[in-house]
């Protein structure tokens, strides 16, 4: 360790020694980092699973209730939502431990303080196992009820965000608000969920604001909610009215089911297969071989594509741009050792290895990439910051957490002491003979 105190105290005499080429090579790590950095934590961002710990348990279902010739758009000719009416029907049986259909919608939301105007809040119309499902936490009362949700009572469980905007927080249970020209009752307050990416819905994109109002899925029919997702057709329609919306055949809801394990997971596979057949019996799924889909959270995350091929190059690109910078401080580092070459002569003259040697000038070069990373994460936040104000939907995207700011530090020394090896193992070789004749 004092060995290692003295190669320090060394390599930052000799950054002082030469502080334009220290600079420079500073500058070059520091540069590529920073290009790095910024790919790296979009790319962590988005290929992140929120629900890893219950990846074998949650999944998202498809039915392919089109006829068949019909093409979705994806590889298996599977649509990513299903229709309103199989999601009623499947809500009706038994069978996962918990189910959730929902939608993504909004609220015209009318604050109690007449000097507060006006606002649109995200909201979604779901089950009340959707909150136990996804983990949400409840800082004040629960979900609604199964019979408030069978009678389509009109309750909510609002965001924390939402309810220190509508009542200055606490706990606000019991207390009412207008959206949408409709009074909903708040039955429950949850710390904001918003995972990363919003993996339940990625119709819109995965990484769209978190929602603030959640309302029972049972109210569609009788408030009409509008859908702010997608919608699909496979078939001519005539959707007057949203009685018609309901009993079509569009693709518009998004439908989780929680399983306990994989032998669970084929007995209700095998009760999808009931349905599909229950179905046809009454004239739906004309395709004969019609079939359903579970996917977990990460095969579903990959199969909506949430990291793009794009993604992937820009990350490879901003990698190999790294790359060009180490190989730039490898000459930088050449040419800064050899012009010392005459004192590490004289070293080795006096007793000194050529491993100490090159653990000496190895120690300059970890320094070197220590201060280039913390140089180019601050680059990498410039990065993000900038990328956060020109896209508005890489707000959450483009956050660099400390997972990421300790493998930018890492990366850094070690890419510096990759660079370092050559031009260290070079100096290392100095003849002292030679240096000793010319002083």
């Amino acid at each position: 360790m004092t060995l290692f105190n003295y190669y320090l105290k060394l390599a930052w005499l000799s950054v002082r020694q030469s502080p334009v080429i220290s600079t420079l090579m500073v500058l070059a790590i520091a540069i590529g980092i920073g290009t790095a950095g910024t790919s790296l934590t979009v790319h962590h961002t988005m290929s992140h699973n929120p629900m890893a710990h219950k990846d074998d348990q949650l999944y998202a279902v498809q039915l392919q209730s089109h006829e068949e010739g019909h093409h979705s758009g994806t590889e298996d000719g599977l649509y990513y939502q299903i229709t309103y009416q199989d999601a009623i029907n499947l809500s009706q049986q038994s069978g996962p431990v918990r189910q959730a259909a929902m939608i993504r919608t909004g609220f015209t939301v009318q604050p109690e303080n007449p000097d507060q105007y006006p606002f649109i809040a995200d909201g979604r119309a779901t089950g009340r196992d959707f909150f136990a499902m996804f983990d949400a936490t409840f800082l004040h009362g629960a979900a609604w009820s199964a019979e408030q949700g069978e009678l389509a009572e009109p309750v909510t469980v609002i965001s924390q965000s939402l309810n220190d905007k509508l009542f200055g927080g606490g706990n606000n249970v019991g207390r009412t608000i207008d959206a949408n020209g409709k009074v909903y009752t708040v039955v429950g307050i949850i710390a904001d969920y918003k995972p990363q990416p919003l993996f339940y819905d990625v119709n819109n994109g995965a990484f769209h604001p978190h929602e603030e109002m959640f309302i029972p899925f049972s109210l569609l029919p009788v408030h009409e909610i509008a859908a702010w997702g997608n919608t699909d057709g496979w078939k001519q329609e005539m959707i007057n009215s949203y009685a018609d919306r309901l009993n079509s055949e569009l693709y518009w809801v998004q439908y989780w089911v929680e399983l306990r394990d994989s032998e669970h997971r084929d007995q209700y596979h095998q009760q999808l297969a009931a349905y599909i057949d229950q179905q046809q019996e009454i004239g739906r799924f004309t395709n004969p071989d019609a079939v359903s889909e579970l996917r977990r959270v990460s095969e579903w995350l990959e199969y909506n594509e949430v990291v793009s091929e794009d993604n992937r190059i820009l990350l490879a690109l901003s990698f190999l741009f790294l790359a060009v910078c180490l190989v730039n401080m490898v000459g930088l580092l050449l040419a800064k050792f050899l012009r010392h070459a005459a004192n590490v002569g004289i070293r080795r003259a006096l007793g000194a290895s050529r491993g100490q040697v090159m653990a000496q000038h190895l120690t300059e070069v970890g320094l070197i990439g220590l201060l280039g990373g913390l140089l180019g994460s601050v680059f990498a936040l410039i990065g993000l910051a900038g990328l956060r104000q020109l896209y508005p939907g890489y707000d959450q995207l483009a956050r660099m957490d400390l997972t990421i700011l300790f493998s930018l530090l890492t990366l850094a020394l070690c890419a510096a002491l990759l660079a370092g090896l050559f031009p260290a193992w070079r100096i290392g070789r100095t003849n002292p003979a030679h240096y000793l004749k010319s002083q």
